[in-house]
């Protein structure tokens, strides 16, 4: 005879009081201004906030590296990641070896402004010199560089670097003695280049491995932190290692989450492209939970369904980065009904103009912000807020304060001590004083 169990509350139930339990805190946090919930001050501390920056935004955008200590969100970060390099050549059979996507940037260019108002002299230059002079006046700030990206050429080259022990072990020297050791390359004359001391470890963006790739994965990661490991050992020095974790169960499902998250210092899951114009329907693009209403109610197109998957697998909460997106995604056509949300559209908002991502359906904070003519509207179940304009028939997804607030609060209490931080894509895509970054920050006790 089995003793019979306690029946477990239902999934809506359960939803309903962390919910609830949320909000309330929330609540708290807009009236007082102090989180609700009670945490060790080395808890609030320990909490990361990491923010991307594109090698390429001092192209179109014109945002440098100097523009983080103009605004002072150098200040308030505890990681700059830098996007990206390759792990594959851009054309021709991968050959798992790192290399840099675009030296020019990276290194080579003398006409980035300054960082600490001191020329640049010598050897680097370009946007590891920046970061060099960054990391003088920053020296708690953590520089890592990302491998990868979206790009079908690194998805290959990962997939292939990962098949062989041999494969592997050369991919991850290769790249650890490019950046970690810092023979980024040769100058002019064939003199070498070097960034020794900048780089703080590896950010490993696979998008995505496929079902064959799964172990394969597991056996990369293990051999980047075996290097790094043994690296730091003789340097006496930590080197973190990262991911850029997937929402959508079609892409996490081909990874061993509790093996690969073992391996790792912290994990930045996926907040946002939960929707987009890939569909015809308007949705949030970044939404903290699901909602009934919501036409793919169910599928997990959410931040607390992804992290639910996460921990459910068995990755540490205090492993667990929430992400944000400092863009927004847009729709036109859209009906005058329910103020456009879960309406169908025509296709792509028209990029808003001077907006420098320049590409139909997206946009950034920056600029999102400043559109006249919307109203703005917030999903209470959701937690998410959009904006429409019923004359142009236009409405764009898009976080802001109040949105960035309530997702660092959810880091906060969404398990005890909190979940281990968070981060945002991308730099460039915040307001000129950076304002949705210093928000988050606040909102981690930074």
């Amino acid at each position: 005879m089995t003793q019979s169990s306690p029946s477990r509350p239902p999934e809506s139930l359960l939803r309903f009081v962390l919910l609830s339990t949320l909000v309330l805190a929330i609540l708290v946090v807009l009236i007082s201004g102090t989180s609700a919930v009670a945490q060790s001050q080395d808890s609030i501390q320990s909490k990361i906030l990491a923010g991307y920056f594109e090698e390429w935004s001092i192209y179109g955008a014109n945002y440098n590296i100097a523009n983080l200590q103009h605004n002072n969100v150098a200040g308030r970060i505890t990681h700059l990641i830098y996007a990206f390099a390759n792990v594959a050549p851009t054309s021709g059979a991968p050959n798992a070896q790192c290399q840099l996507a675009d030296p020019w940037a990276d290194y080579q260019t003398p006409y980035l402004p300054s960082v600490n108002g001191k020329p640049y002299t010598n050897w680097p230059y370009g946007n590891f010199g920046a970061l060099l002079q960054l990391k003088q006046l920053h020296p708690d700030l953590n520089i890592m560089i990302s491998l990868g990206g979206a790009s079908a050429a690194n998805a290959a080259g990962f997939s292939y670097a990962a098949s062989t022990p041999q494969l592997r072990s050369q991919l991850v020297a290769s790249c650890l003695d490019m950046f970690i050791t810092g023979n980024v390359g040769t100058d002019y004359s064939g003199n070498p280049v070097s960034i020794a001391g900048l780089i703080a470890g590896i950010d490993i963006d696979w998008e995505f491995p496929l079902a064959a790739d799964k172990h394969n994965f597991t056996l990369l990661m293990r051999e980047f932190r075996k290097q790094l490991d043994a690296l730091g050992a003789a340097n006496n020095t930590h080197y973190q290692l990262s991911m850029f974790a997937p929402a959508g169960a079609a892409n996490y499902s081909n990874m061993e989450l509790a093996k690969v998250a073992s391996q790792l210092d912290f994990l930045n899951v996926q907040g946002y492209d939960m929707h987009g114009t890939w569909e015809s329907t308007t949705n949030h693009a970044s939404p903290l939970f699901d909602s009934p209403k919501d036409p793919s109610f169910g599928q997990g197109f959410d931040v607390e369904d992804t992290m639910v998957a996460y921990l459910a697998a068995g990755v540490p909460p205090r492993k667990l980065l929430v992400g944000v997106p400092f863009y927004g995604r847009g729709w036109t056509g859209v009906p005058k009904v329910n103020h456009g949300l879960y309406q169908t559209s025509t296709g792509a908002a028209p990029s808003p103009a001077g907006d420098v991502l320049q590409t139909d359906g997206l946009a950034t904070f920056g600029t999102l912000k400043s559109l006249t003519g919307f109203d703005h509207q917030f999903d209470p179940i959701s937690l998410a807020q959009w904006i429409y304009d019923p004359t142009s028939q236009t409405f764009w997804t898009y976080d802001n304060i109040k949105t960035v607030n309530l997702k660092m609060e959810y880091v906060q209490t969404r398990v005890p001590e909190g979940l281990g931080g968070a981060f945002f894509w991308a730099l460039k895509d915040d307001d000129a004083n950076g304002n949705l970054a210093k928000a988050m920050a606040k909102g981690l006790g930074r």
